[in-house]
């Protein structure tokens, strides 16, 4: 048993531009059978930090919109809070650093951007899903409402899944900041005595009363926290951090199972889309972009969330690394890219435990759409 996996290359002609390309693309892939007339569809994406340039052109995602629209259904643009301190942290700074990144209302076709965990990365649905890791999962409330999901991942390296494609953009994209918690950490924030002020700001935004002042320094108690993560983003000196001491296999885990809730009200009701382009080795949400590793290749578009991000790290392999960044190995030719960047990551595991979950497959079969003749 095999899983369609649709690609085009980035050739267009006087007959069929790129978008028009992009469009064909996501038809033939299924998307009538996904949204219906009305249907309030979240089109999943990463806006990209300010200063970085690798996250999908707004062109791009204007033209997925106009095909969402043309089947009648409402699309939505939606991404979730950061864990991080950032200019995605709240709705208000994620929203403007969206806008100034090219996805402004007039430019996305009057489309609406609302950000699917509310104002502080509060609002949040808990879905119940009994699983190795995670007995429940905390899901941006948009997003688990909607009534179809269209996911549009930036395919790239990254620091903790070796590549971040469609998994991760369910998986980690779509959880609230106490889901972004959970899954990276397995204890409460740790507070820098040297750097905490004693400002009270993170004791009089903590929902849990887990946090105290002694000798003018916050401390947590860490049988009380619930790990909400706001202390994090209300610190105004950087004082509250995450305890990274989540082991990579037991993170990748958490991802899928998160990606599990994500799409446990999504039966045939979901469609997936890489972008293999702009193939940075790190994640957009870092305020820049390093170099690509490799030449841009196309994008993917699929009904299999496992399927087509083992097509699209099959393509990237297959490629020749490029010289002068930070891809220093495995440069040839079916060499594993993703294991050169982070050689302490087995990247496979995740397609593997997704597959066991019952999310999809890893055996796929390419079907190349040819581009339409002059």
């Amino acid at each position: 048993m095999t899983a369609d996996v649709f690609f085009i290359d980035l050739e267009a002609t006087s007959k069929e531009n790129l978008p028009q390309k992009l469009s064909r693309l996501i038809k033939k892939a299924g998307l009538k059978d996904i949204v219906s007339d009305n249907d309030l569809t979240a089109v999943k994406i990463h806006f990209g930090e300010q200063g970085n340039t690798a996250y999908i052109r707004p062109v791009f995602i204007r033209k997925i919109i106009q095909t969402i629209k043309a089947h009648k259904a409402k699309p939505f643009l939606t991404d979730a809070n950061t864990l991080y301190v950032g200019t995605r942290s709240d709705s208000v700074s994620h929203i403007h650093t969206a806008i100034e990144n090219g996805f402004s209302y007039s430019s996305m076709d009057a489309t609406p951007i609302i950000i699917a965990d509310g104002l502080r990365g509060k609002s949040e649905t808990e879905i119940q899903i009994d699983q190795k890791n995670c007995k429940q999962v905390y899901i941006g409330s948009e997003i688990i409402g909607a009534d179809a999901l269209v996911s549009v991942a930036h395919f790239k390296g990254h620091e903790l899944t070796g590549f971040g494609g469609t998994l991760k953009n369910l998986g980690m994209g779509c959880a609230s900041r106490r889901g972004k918690l959970d899954m990276h950490s397995n204890v409460s924030p740790k507070i820098k005595r040297k750097t905490c002020i004693g400002c009270r700001e993170c004791e009089k935004h903590c929902p849990a009363e887990a946090i105290y002042l002694e000798e003018k320094k916050a401390y947590i108690k860490k049988d009380v926290c619930i790990g909400c993560a706001e202390c994090i983003v209300r610190c105004p000196t950087g004082s509250v951090n995450i305890t990274w001491n989540q082991t990579v296999p037991v993170f990748l885990e958490k991802m899928i199972e998160y990606t599990k809730g994500v799409l446990e009200n999504k039966e045939k009701k979901s469609l997936f889309i890489n972008f293999i382009t702009d193939i940075a080795p790190k994640c957009d949400c870092l305020p820049y972009s390093e170099a690509p590793i490799v030449n841009n290749i196309g994008v993917l578009a699929s009904t299999d969330p496992v399927a087509i991000d083992q097509a699209s790290a099959d393509l990237v392999n297959q490629q020749k690394g490029l010289p002068g960044t930070v891809l220093e190995t495995n440069l040839n030719p079916g060499e594993d890219k993703f294991k050169g960047l982070y050689p302490y990551v087995d990247w496979e595991y995740q397609l593997d435990y997704a597959q066991s979950l019952g999310l999809g497959i890893r055996k796929y079969k390419l079907v190349k759409l040819k581009t339409l003749s002059y």
